[in-house]
């Protein structure tokens, strides 16, 4: 992997933050990532790059260096979650959390409680999924009135891609039988012609304008905690997905404060699009929030059957999905973004979905010659999820190239419902790491969090063992697809630096890269599979400063 002009033009000369610690880790394994030298004894950190990986008894004086005894925790170079969304991570620590509802019962016990607590204002939740409920079925507004009377309630779908809404919130938005879903949206009816209460897609806009808007400082929380959320988990950076514009400000800002522990690679809504065009890609505090991509939405989430598939779903035979754009209107806008010198990530879940942006970029790459491109050929145009394809359509990840940047978890909840929405001759191009990597495709890996938990070791795990949390691998969930350890290593380390064209700074551990480092409670290399999820991380390093610490590893003062 190369390296990139765009990397001058973005972070200037590199200097580090002021804030740069002076380091000397040892007392673990330590795996660099590198393959000439993949495991080491000691690295040294100065002024917030990496100045020694080796061993200890060849190590310069660490004369000056404060001393960080990993006490045998393993240390790799700074996981990155490749899709993730910050600000909903930080609203899912301060509004409704749904997540891990066993029921509809359940959940409804939690909003009745929530609406006790908070008697005044819209209730505005998320992280319901029914696949696995007793009662097998979506959430409708008759289930909302019941448990908060007379209340405004907007409860998203763990995927982001369908919310219910009470009665009064569709009156409020003036939804009911007469009303038409926006083109790429579904309202689902009931027998009686009414609105069940579920906005699928694109329809959730019909409620939008009943979201609280928040206020500046309560904004700022949000992605403080996000922040917070993400430092703990062991995450050193974030591919901050549908980053709203209007909020890339306030990241900045942060960053400046020195309130952005971690490092933002920014994919920002296509509001934005003009104006990030216009004006280039963005960089702010040594590169520690990077704003150079935007994100499409081609179709939606196979949970919600929104993904767009050739045939119709085996579950309901009456759909194929819902596409979310068409050519005519995105290819102009690739082809823009290619002139402008900015990356494009595009959401595909369903087969047709993905074998549409993957069309669509070929038109627009052969629309613009790399002569009319800033940054020449070297565009890593992406797609998000990637997660259902026809085995006929991997190559277009190798010949054009494009990143698949993909998230393990899905695999692991998808699997209990995923056989019964596609059929079993689906499952052949489904969630196909190991075949895309075989190919020589740039995998990357990522949560989606707040749709999944967001923890890299559950992440890993999945990549691995290609199984649920309590090891059940389906009666035939492709296990063959699951990947080595070492290629998951590099899904969340090096290949998400190359997504965001960092590699030459970030995702090994050798001289001169960027002091970002992640240590875990178990090795994640030799370990049982299972053991994987019993641990945690203990250590987040971002430009050789601690952002986050368990109580081991000790830090020892020089």
């Amino acid at each position: 992997m190369r390296s990139t002009l765009v990397l001058a033009l973005l972070i200037g000369s590199g200097a580090v933050s002021a804030h740069a610690q002076d380091l000397l880790i040892r007392g673990g394994p330590i795996y660099t990532g590198a393959e000439a030298a993949p495991t080491a004894e000691v690295v040294q950190v100065r002024d917030g790059r990496i100045v020694y990986v080796g061993a200890a008894a060849g190590a310069p004086a660490a004369d000056g260096l404060e001393i960080i005894d990993l006490k045998g925790a393993t240390l790799f170079p700074g996981f990155t979650d490749g899709h993730a969304h910050l600000d909903g991570i930080g609203w899912r620590e301060l509004t409704l959390n749904l997540e891990g509802s066993a029921s509809v019962a359940e959940a409804m016990a939690r909003l009745t409680a929530w609406a006790d607590a908070h008697p005044e204002g819209p209730i505005v939740g998320r992280g319901w999924i029914e696949t696995h409920w007793p009662e097998g079925r979506f959430l409708t507004a008759a289930d909302l009135d019941a448990a908060a009377p007379g209340r405004i309630v907007l409860l998203g779908r763990a995927d982001g891609h369908a919310v219910v809404a009470s009665s009064p919130a569709l009156a409020a938005a003036g939804v009911d039988a007469s009303t038409v879903a926006p083109s790429g949206g579904e309202i689902l009816k009931g027998p009686d012609g009414q609105p069940t209460g579920l906005l699928v897609d694109a329809a959730e806009q019909l409620v939008a304008g009943l979201m609280p808007q928040a206020d500046p400082e309560a904004l700022r929380e949000a992605y403080r905690a996000g922040f917070r959320v993400e430092a703990a988990y062991g995450w050193t950076g974030i591919h901050f997905m549908s980053a709203p514009w209007k909020d890339v400000p306030l990241m900045e800002a942060m960053a400046e404060a020195g309130e952005a522990p971690l490092r933002i690679y920014n994919s920002v809504t296509p509001d934005g699009a003009a104006a990030l065009i216009a004006g280039g890609p963005r960089s702010v505090a040594d590169g520690r929030i990077i704003t150079r991509a935007i994100k499409y939405y081609a179709d939606g989430a196979l949970g919600s059957r929104g993904a767009a598939l050739f045939e119709p779903y085996a579950d309901r035979p009456d759909t194929t999905g819902l596409m979310q754009i068409t050519g005519e209107e995105i290819v102009p806008l690739y082809e823009a973004a290619l002139r402008g010198g900015i990356q494009i990530a595009t959401h595909a879940i369903g087969d047709r979905g993905n074998a549409s942006v993957a069309e669509w970029y070929q038109q627009a790459l052969g629309a613009v010659p790399a002569g009319e491109r800033p940054h020449g050929a070297d565009v890593r145009w992406r797609i998000e999820h990637a997660q259902i394809l026809r085995p006929s359509d991997y190559h277009w990840f190798r010949d054009l190239p494009i990143i698949a940047s993909m998230q393990p978890s899905h695999a692991i909840g998808d699997l209990h419902f995923a056989p019964a929405r596609l059929g079993d001759a689906r499952l052949d191009g489904a969630y196909a790491w190991h075949s895309l990597v075989d190919m020589g495709v740039i995998v990357v890996g990522g949560s989606d969090a707040p749709v999944e938990r967001g923890d890299p070791l559950i992440e890993f795990y999945a990549a691995v063992a290609r199984a649920d949390l309590e090891g059940f691998q389906g009666t035939d969930w492709r296990p063959g697809e699951a990947v080595d350890r070492a290629t998951a290593l590099k899904m969340f380390t090096l290949w998400p630096a190359y997504a965001s064209f960092r590699e030459d700074e970030l995702g090994t551990i050798e001289v001169g890269k960027r002091a970002d480092f992640t240590a875990f409670s178990v090795d994640l290399m030799t370990a049982p599979v299972a053991d994987i999820l019993n641990g945690r991380a203990t250590l987040t390093v971002v430009d050789g400063v601690v952002v986050h610490q368990a109580e081991s590893p000790m830090r020892i003062a020089p």
